[in-house]
């Protein structure tokens, strides 16, 4: 059964007054018909509607208590201390299934909790309740028509509001059904109530009850189930429409318009189970109506129930995501405004009622945020495979460095873990406290003390972005966040970048110029001799084992022609795999070709590369909208591309350099080339230097070259420029996507 919207013009009414009300339920002689109104139902709207005088008040109408007559209409219908009925006789303290509820202790300790916190005194209109009564018994008794009754019945509540009405229809036939079911309970223990049981013939109705009468009164026990439910809906659904509090949008959804035609199908219903109730205990079969008439006319009700409770839910998912929406607002201003200190933030972050939030990993003992207050707090927000990323390590080895150094100015600072996941199960939490036993800093003692809103916050691309690859976001000891992802510049700088801010990384590129320094940082223990010594550092790479025999051969007869100091560092290339760089590295170190890095650094200076594209790309991104002339004319940006262009090659590669001075760089078959063909230009360094003249060189053999092939590959996460000019030539790449799993 569906329910018949408002016709244009009518309005429902609330308590406020001065509001028109809504339509009714069609009638069920044709259940299938939904959302139409025929002449018929029309005439049966206008009728319901002007029954209602809510908003016309002749006297002061007192408030009523809604909620607390509810609460006590569910302890009399539920009957949770009934006697059951077994052979014509009662065995006091058995329970039978309730009229609203199955049998159930908690629901039972439920009801009790309610009816003590009710007040005893609250207003109960006995007068309205009195008149109601008579209604349902004496109409009954004279078989005459519900709708009838029904009508009389909402003239006699047609100054109270749409949910009053229905509950003071539903509070008189409550009384008279507890009344009965009072006397049942006390029938075989109480003198008075024998005696009145005798009098109403009680025994011979106990009887029937478990036979000829047990159909009947599970079906009235369902029918008086549904139109409880129908009623508590109709009010939780009319409290939301009259809260001051809530938006016009939800109010708007609160669809009261279906209100009054549920009231009015409800109160048809309660007609109908007096009806039975009257037959029942009065013993006057001629009133008591067929189970299946009263099933049918709980399947009507079933279905406005049904209705109602999807509206009901729309509505509370919709001030859920209200709710929810201000949480969202609130965190992002505590986060977003500076503050004395950072006490409101942690909060905000961590929060775990009145116990510890965070567990000191090293320590192993649960700790409150005040460890935090006022230091610059490094948040490192990733997944459960976090010991497989790359920011892992980086935090492992910042934090190392911290504890070797713990009163210098840049160790300062603490980090905090914060795994988040889609869903928390029993083995994501085993594999959370795994890790959290593995680690020496700080995190949450238990995931829920990051909050849903929190979390929505931290994956919000607006905010911080948070989807899978790891972010380290940094909180100053104001409170305030001053880096949405440092972990870039903590790969490149270390503890120099320290205290980690936005506005630090800006001015350390300011400060930057493309050089062997930047490149290669001190990933070997000799890189600072050399530089300082003043020696040529070439850095070369690949996996063509024939070419760096020949390339490393070539170089040396160079540097003792040209009569310089060279060294030669092998760099591998990017994401290689593990078997393949031991292999070279055992060649290049048994035939002493020249130096290499272990291969844990190996990978290290690859991920700085992209650390140094990612971070150096953001900073130009924001100075600019035309990013892509920013990475053509930027020195340092062109000198990252290729580099990551050639990691990106199994091919040869070098780069020359002397300390700050300018750099040569080639693919593997351009320098080695340039370097066999060393007597071609052998004057010219001493004319201009050797780096200047062996790029004056390489650009000769690059325009003799017939063609060249240049991959760049970049990491997914970060800028994505939509055009890169190729390292070589400067023409605009190609753009492909790649997806790789290697497991090497």
């Amino acid at each position: 059964m569906a329910l018949i919207p408002l016709n244009k013009g009518v309005n429902p009414t609330s308590r406020d007054g001065g509001r028109n009300r809504a339509p009714l339920l069609q009638d069920g002689r044709d259940g299938h018909r939904q959302y139409s109104t025929t002449a018929d139902d029309n005439a049966l709207i206008n009728q319901i509607m002007l029954t209602d005088k809510s908003h016309d008040h002749p006297y002061e109408v007192p408030s009523l208590a809604v909620t607390q007559i509810l609460q006590t209409i569910e302890a009399i219908l539920s009957r949770f201390t009934k006697p059951d009925i077994h052979d014509g006789t009662l065995v006091p303290g058995a329970l039978v299934p309730a009229a609203i509820h199955a049998d159930s202790l908690e629901h039972e300790k439920a009801l009790h909790a309610n009816l003590s916190t009710l007040h005893d005194s609250f207003d109960v209109p006995n007068t309205v309740f009195n008149a109601i009564q008579c209604e349902l018994m004496s109409k009954s008794l004279q078989r005459e028509d519900a709708n009838k009754t029904a009508m009389d019945i909402l003239d006699i509540v047609q100054h109270y509001d749409w949910d009053e009405k229905v509950v003071l229809a539903l509070g008189a036939f409550a009384i008279k059904d507890g009344e009965f079911w009072l006397l049942a309970q006390q029938y075989t223990t109480n003198p008075l109530a024998k005696a009145v049981g005798q009098l109403k013939q009680l025994h011979e109705i106990l009887e029937r009850a478990g036979t000829s009468l047990k159909p009947k009164f599970d079906a009235y026990n369902n029918l008086v189930r549904v139109i409880f439910k129908v009623t508590r809906t109709i009010v939780h659904l009319q409290e939301i429409h009259n809260d001051p509090h809530l938006s016009p949008e939800v109010k708007a959804t609160a669809a009261t318009a279906h209100i009054p035609t549920a009231v009015y199908w409800t109160i048809r219903a309660i007609i109908v189970a007096a009806s039975q109730l009257l037959g029942i205990t009065g013993s006057e079969p001629e009133y008591v109506t067929e189970a299946w008439e009263l099933s049918s006319l709980a399947h009507k009700l079933e279905n406005i129930f049904n209705h109602l409770e999807e509206i009901l839910d729309r509505l509370h998912q919709l001030i859920q995501k209200n709710k929810d929406e201000d949480a969202f607002n609130a965190i992002a201003r505590i986060l977003e405004t500076p503050h004395i200190d950072n006490s409101k933030p942690l909060k905000v972050l961590f929060y775990k009622d009145d116990q510890p939030a965070l567990y000191d990993c090293y320590n192993k003992k649960r700790v409150d945020i005040d460890v935090l207050k006022r230091k610059v707090v490094i948040l490192f927000i990733t997944d459960l495979d976090v010991i497989h990323e790359n920011e892992y390590m980086i935090v492992q080895q910042m934090y190392l460095e911290k504890q070797h150094n713990p009163t210098r100015p840049e160790s300062q600072y603490e980090v905090v873990w914060l795994p988040i996941t889609d869903v928390w199960t029993d083995a994501k939490y085993q594999q959370f406290e795994m890790l959290r036993n593995n680690i020496e800093w700080y995190t949450v003692f238990h995931p829920s003390v990051v909050s849903p809103i929190m979390v929505r916050y931290i994956r919000d691309p607006r905010k911080w972005n948070f989807a899978k690859k790891p972010l380290l976001v940094v909180m100053d000891p104001q409170g305030k966040i001053v880096h949405k992802n440092a972990v870039h510049m903590m790969c490149i700088w270390g503890s120099i970048a320290f205290p980690f801010t936005s506005q630090k990384e800006r001015m350390l590129w300011e400060e930057e110029t493309w050089r062997i320094e930047l490149l290669a940082d001190a990933l070997d223990q000799n890189l600072y001799t050399w530089i300082t010594d003043r020696k040529y550092i070439c850095l070369y790479g690949g996996e063509d084992i024939e070419w760096i025999r020949n390339f490393t051969k070539a170089a040396r007869n160079v540097a003792r022609e040209a009569g310089i100091q060279l060294e030669l560092l092998y760099v591998g290339k990017s994401k290689a795999k593990e078997k393949v760089v031991k292999n070279i590295i055992s060649i290049i170190q048994a035939e002493k070709l020249s130096h290499t890095l272990e291969v844990n650094l190996i990978w290290f200076f690859w991920i700085r590369l992209e650390s140094m594209w990612q971070s150096k790309g953001q900073i130009l991104s924001e100075q600019s909208r035309t990013q892509t002339d920013h990475l053509k004319s930027d020195r340092i940006m062109q000198g990252i591309i290729s580099m990551l262009s050639f990691g990106s090659s199994d091919r040869g590669w070098a780069v020359i350099a002397l300390g700050s001075a300018d750099m040569s760089k080639a693919n593997g078959e351009h320098m080695l080339r340039s370097l066999r063909e060393y007597n071609n230009w052998k004057i010219r360094p001493t004319e201009i230097g050797f780096t200047p003249a062996l790029n004056e060189y390489l650009e000769g053999v690059h325009k003799q070259a017939p063609h060249h092939c240049t991959n760049l590959i970049l990491p997914a996460t970060g800028i994505m420029p939509e055009t890169v000019a190729c390292a070589e030539c400067g023409r605009l790449m190609e753009r492909f996507s790649m997806f790789r799993c290697c497991t090497d």
